[in-house]
């Protein structure tokens, strides 16, 4: 198993790249734009969730303290759109200046049972970003992959962050090992599960008696992965075999 071990500096630069052609994939769309993967959903909502988001997690990571700070207060009335760009453009570049200035292991609340450190928050928005940024360029008719390197490390996200905060949407009763296999990359996962368990396996300390043979394999690019493991595209966008529950066990929202 390959897993890629990002830093501060990495996450920073896929905020700096993501965060421009996030706000120019929203600039060419009408405010009541639908945004595909979430029905309901248009550029404005998008625009002020993120504008929300993105304030809350400047406010409260520098802290240094680990206890939760309050709720994120959305903006209300909505603003004219011109003014709402503005807002997101705004706290993009103060969010990625305050990540920046921070070092990673100050202390900082996150919701996962991870380490309380400002590094969470670094990598967190890494993919925020990204993926937000493939939702606007796909309501714009314009979507471009998310780059390989981020997509897999979004994926161990996933699966060492999101999985176990019990953030799971999918089946919660399945049991066996699911094979994860980026094909534009020297990337793969073992996961197995154990009904509402799951734990992400080295390969490299499973001894061959050990039951590790994989129960179902999902392939594909990196970003098809995080797309489809974060609900964003269809499974059928992936190549798959085994039993389909035991990968569906591994979609977030």
């Amino acid at each position: 198993m390959n897993r890629l071990h990002a830093t501060k500096d990495f996450w920073l630069a896929a905020l700096r790249a993501d965060g421009p052609a996030l706000q120019d994939a929203l600039a060419e769309a009408d405010p009541d734009l639908p945004i595909p993967p979430h029905p309901g959903w248009s550029a404005a909502d998008l625009a002020g969730h993120l504008t929300t988001e993105l304030h809350w997690v400047r406010e409260h990571t520098p802290r240094g303290v680990t206890d939760p700070p309050a709720d994120p207060v959305p903006v209300d009335p909505r603003p004219a759109w011109p003014d709402a760009l503005d807002g997101l453009r705004r706290e993009l570049t103060g969010t990625i200046e305050t990540l920046d200035a921070i070092d990673a292991e100050l202390p900082a609340w996150n919701w996962a049972p991870q380490p309380k450190k400002a590094a969470f928050w670094q990598r967190r928005m890494a993919h925020e970003i990204a993926l937000r940024r493939w939702e606007a360029e796909t309501a714009v008719g314009r979507a471009t992959p998310l780059e390989t390197k981020l997509a897999a490390d979004g994926i161990s996200e996933v699966l060492d962050t999101w999985l176990p905060a019990g953030r799971r949407t999918g089946p919660t009763d399945v049991h066996g090992v699911v094979h994860l296999v980026a094909t534009d990359a020297a990337y793969d996962w073992f996961v197995r599960l154990r009904g509402t368990g799951v734990a992400l396996l080295d390969t490299g300390t499973i001894l061959d008696s050990d039951d590790h043979h994989a129960r179902a394999e999902a392939s594909g690019t990196a970003s098809e992965l995080l797309l489809t493991l974060t609900g964003r595209r269809p499974t059928d966008a992936l190549v798959t075999t085994g039993d389909p529950r035991l990968f569906a066990a591994l979609q977030v929202g």
